[in-house]
Parts: structure tokens; C-alpha cells; sequence
């Protein structure tokens, strides 16, 4: 007999950082309507809340913790709800960050440098960290997927600091599923390409004509919407990615680099 699946994550517990806006909304719905119970973590509590509303009124199940991924407490804290919520951790997407004034390395200030280190890199490590004991603990077994960027396998002389911070996370992600694929953990990371986020809008607004510019690298001529990529951090987190672990998705269009 066939098993039928009502989802491609269905019964699976998430976790989603940066879930109030732009690529982590957008997994956060998606994840939901296929069966996952998904909490959400951000900073800004409003934007939360519409999200789990919409989640919740679609027929999903959702809730919402407000965390800083600067915070080392406030990031283990919003790990912790979502075993005292639901018993377990299962899947968890390390999407939230942070974006610096564009400009050359020499005009970035050290307090640029050390807010994209703290939430880029800092976050998605303590975030690993407490992802994975959380699934150790209860689930004994599951998956994580961190968020890099195309600005991470190439030179980024526009975004110098959040290019590095995003090559960190690739090489972070190589070595916890080196680390953690004998417990039956997996770790893989997405690297998206021009996707229509307040993020690159931000970027937009101070280097007006930096979305044509990409886009024109981009073999589709077209910037991804948020959906899309988290379709690849759907399929990445879901079982039928199971001999799949340190990898580094590229999601981009086919844009060279």
C-alpha cells in the first residue's frame, strides 16, 4: 500500500528565525501549509503577529516569540518555547539577518561590522547550538538550514561585512553536519540570489539601480520572490532531502558568480 503524505512537512515541529517579513514569511506560511506547526522569531512583534494570523486563519497551526539573534538569551529562550509549546523540535531555518550600508570596506564602521558579525554569524551559530540540542533532546533526529547568499561565493565590494558574515556561515554549515550527521542531524545551508525582500529594497533605496544591475546577471532575467526561495528550504528541511547534509544550495536564477 502506498503511504499518503498530507504535506511535505507534515507532523514536522519548525522553528524559523526572521519569520516576520520577506523570505522567513514566506517559509513560514509555506511550511505550514505543507503540516507543519511552526513557531516564529523575530524582533518585531507586529509583524509577527500578522503572519501568524494569516497562518492560523489559512487552517495551519502557529505561534510567535519575539527574539533578538544579537542575544544569546533571547535566541535559546525562543528555541526553548517552541519545546514547551509543542514537546519537541524538529526542523529549524536560521533566516533572520542583518543588511550594512553599502559602500566600500574602508567606509564601513566597526559598529557596522560588529551589528552584521553579531546577528549574521553570532546569531546563526547560537541558534545552531541551541537547534541542536533541542532535537537531540526530544526529536533525537532532524534538520536545519541556514541562510547564506550568492554575496557569499564571490567578491561583494558593495556588501563587503555581510559577504564575509555569509561566507562563515557556509563554512559553520559544512562543519555541523560533518559534526552532527552520525546523530542523524542535518545541516545544509541556501544561498539566494536577487530575491524581492524589504532587504534589497533597503539596498535599492541607497544604491538606486543595484536590481537591474543583478538582475541583468541573472540567466532568468528576474528576481526571485520570497516563495521560491523557501520552496528550496522546504524541500532541504523535508525527508525526501535525506542524503542530503552540508551542502550550500545555490538559489539564484542561475546567476554566475
Amino acid at each position: 500500500m502506498t503511504e499518503i503524505s498530507t504535506g511535505l512537512l507534515a507532523g514536522k515541529i519548525a522553528f524559523i528565525t526572521g519569520a516576520g517579513r520577506g523570505i522567513g514569511a514566506a517559509a513560514a506560511r509555506l511550511f505550514a501549509r505543507e503540516g507543519a506547526t511552526v513557531l516564529l522569531a523575530a524582533r518585531t512583534e507586529h509583524e509577527l503577529k500578522t503572519v501568524t494570523q494569516q497562518i492560523r486563519t489559512a487552517g495551519g497551526t502557529a505561534d510567535y516569540v519575539v527574539c533578538d539573534l544579537a542575544d544569546g538569551d533571547s535566541v535559546r529562550a525562543a528555541v526553548a518555547r517552541t519545546v514547551e509549546l509543542w514537546g519537541r523540535l524538529d526542523i529549524a531555518f536560521n533566516n533572520g539577518a542583518t543588511i550594512q550600508p553599502p559602500g566600500p570596506l574602508d567606509e564601513a564602521t566597526e559598529a557596522d561590522f560588529d551589528q552584521v558579525y553579531a546577528v549574521n554569524l553570532k546569531g546563526v551559530w547560537q541558534s545552531l547550538a541551541a537547534e541542536v540540542a533541542a532535537i537531540r533532546a526530544t526529536a533525537k533526529t532532524g534538520a536545519v538550514v541556514n541562510t547564506s547568499s550568492i554575496g557569499s561565493l564571490h567578491s561583494n565590494p558593495e556588501l563587503p561585512v555581510y559577504g564575509a558574515m555569509k561566507r562563515a556561515v557556509n563554512s559553520l554549515t559544512e562543519s555541523a553536519a560533518a559534526t552532527y550527521g552520525p546523530e542523524g542531524i542535518r545541516v545544509n545551508g541556501i544561498a539566494p540570489g536577487t530575491t524581492l525582500t524589504e532587504m534589497i529594497q533597503a539596498w535599492e533605496s541607497a544604491s538606486p539601480g543595484v536590481i537591474n544591475s543583478l538582475v541583468a546577471d541573472c540567466p532568468l532575467r528576474r528576481a526571485a520572490r520570497p516563495e521560491e526561495i523557501a520552496e528550496a528550504a522546504a524541500w532541504l528541511l523535508s525527508d525526501r532531502a535525506s542524503y542530503v547534509t552540508g551542502v550550500t544550495l545555490r538559489v539564484d536564477g542561475g546567476t554566475w558568480v
